[in-house]
């Protein structure tokens, strides 16, 4: 089979949408064996910051010298990019004969009436190839929630951590912050220990709760002490327990995120779960890298790139943009998927941009670039409706060098995965 091919059978099953619950993964992930039980694992939920403490996380491990899988999702440019060993893609061939392996088991169950989703056979294969290549401990990033997500059919891991919980997925999760927290909590299990990063009092009540009843000791990001030395649109230098470290990742919540790292590490090295030497922590944060999350693309003029589609991830934007360009004159590229609380989003960015150029995203889920344009005419005085992101972004750098403003595409990292694959 070859990496195409593979790609195909993956791919189509994309039409069978996600559907929560453990029965089916449980289902396939016996017939091929549990793998999955062959593994270490710290297991990542939340809102927002997920991508961002797993790629931190894999880059301090490897720096460690640990064999580190790591699964992340969705993908930027290329798909090879959700399952990686020591930060590197999988091999096309390593995927293909994965695929050849345990596509015809996928078609057995479908044969016995059992439906395997895309994202539950991405998951599979994740297992499956870290299994195979003995990985020592893999990242593990959900889907979307916790209790039901199908990542959730592991064993206790070394530890979980919840970032920052807001509100998104709410036709699946949950209405309120605490039924969407509670789903999240559902990664936490006996014989393990969670590190919470920065929450709301309602969320961080769930938390204290479910550590409670699940017995387990609880971390909060808040207790690591951080100094900000340098913060700029390359990252920060901080202090921390009296070592300089360096994030090459923009923004103060990143800080948050790093912060929810040490807190694990911390961990992990004081009941010698790991061994982890201060250097790697020093050079793991330094290498880590996460594109899409406050992307400078370049500096003349500025042009940032972030995955920013929930308010959340938003209101961390509106901060970057605050802190790091006060007084210059923005001008945003806008692309956004329909299911996504669209009013909220734009809405905290009201009057902050000069111009703002809507542009369509390409995913069946996307809302038109004409109806995204027309949300934002209450909170812009100039919008554009483009044909496409090309054009959005040729505006946008135009318009930014005339004034010595900034560009800011934002609004799905599926737009942020077309930006980034035409450069």
């Amino acid at each position: 089979m070859t990496y195409e091919q593979a790609l195909e059978k993956i791919h189509s099953l994309l039409s069978l949408g996600s559907r929560p619950g453990l029965d089916r993964m449980r289902k396939f992930m016996d017939r091929l064996g549990n793998p999955q039980n062959n593994l270490c694992y710290i297991h990542v939920a939340g809102t927002n910051g997920k991508g961002s403490v797993c790629a931190m996380l894999s880059s301090v491990l490897v720096a460690a010298g640990y064999k580190t899988g790591l699964f992340i999702s969705p993908y930027i440019t290329d798909f090879r990019e959700r399952i990686q060993i020591n930060n590197r893609m999988i091999d096309k061939e390593v995927l293909a004969q994965a695929v050849e392996e345990t596509f015809p088991v996928l078609e057995q169950l479908r044969s016995e009436g059992t439906v395997i989703t895309e994202f539950e056979y991405v998951n599979a294969l994740q297992f499956y190839i870290h299994s195979r290549e003995r990985c020592d401990v893999v990242v593990l990033e959900t889907g979307m929630g916790g209790l039901l997500d199908c990542t959730n059919i592991i064993p206790p891991p070394l530890c979980a951590i919840i970032t920052t919980i807001g509100l998104d997925h709410t036709a699946v999760l949950g209405d309120t912050l605490e039924e969407i927290a509670v789903q999240k909590c559902g990664i936490i299990k006996e014989d393990s220990a969670v590190v919470a990063s920065a929450q709301c009092k309602e969320v961080m009540a769930v938390i204290e709760k479910t550590a409670r009843e699940r017995r387990v000791p609880l971390m909060q990001s808040q207790s690591v002490s951080a100094e900000v030395l340098r913060a700029d649109l390359r990252g920060t230098l901080f202090r921390s327990n009296g070592a300089e470290l360096q994030i090459r990742l923009a923004g103060a919540h990143q800080l948050d995120n790093a912060k929810a790292v040490l807190a694990a590490l911390q961990y992990l090295r004081l009941n010698d779960l790991l061994s982890i030497t201060d250097a790697s922590v020093r050079n793991g944060l330094f290498a880590a890298a996460n594109p899409a999350r406050l992307q400078l693309l370049r500096d003349d003029p500025i042009v940032l790139l972030d995955g920013a589609h929930n308010p959340n991830g938003a209101e961390a934007l509106r901060a970057a943009l605050r802190s790091f360009l006060q007084g210059k004159r923005l001008f945003a590229v806008n692309g956004m998927l329909a299911d996504k609380d669209i009013d909220s989003v734009i809405g905290l960015f009201d009057g902050m941009f000069d111009s703002v150029f809507t542009v369509p995203v390409d995913n069946p889920r996307a809302i038109s670039a004409q109806q995204l344009a027309e949300k934002w005419t209450a909170h812009c005085s100039r919008v554009q409706v483009c044909g496409d992101p090309g054009q959005g972004v040729e505006l946008a750098i135009e318009s930014a060098k005339a004034s010595d403003g900034a560009a800011v595409i934002f609004g799905s990292l599926y737009l942020a995965g077309e930006i980034l694959s035409t450069r």
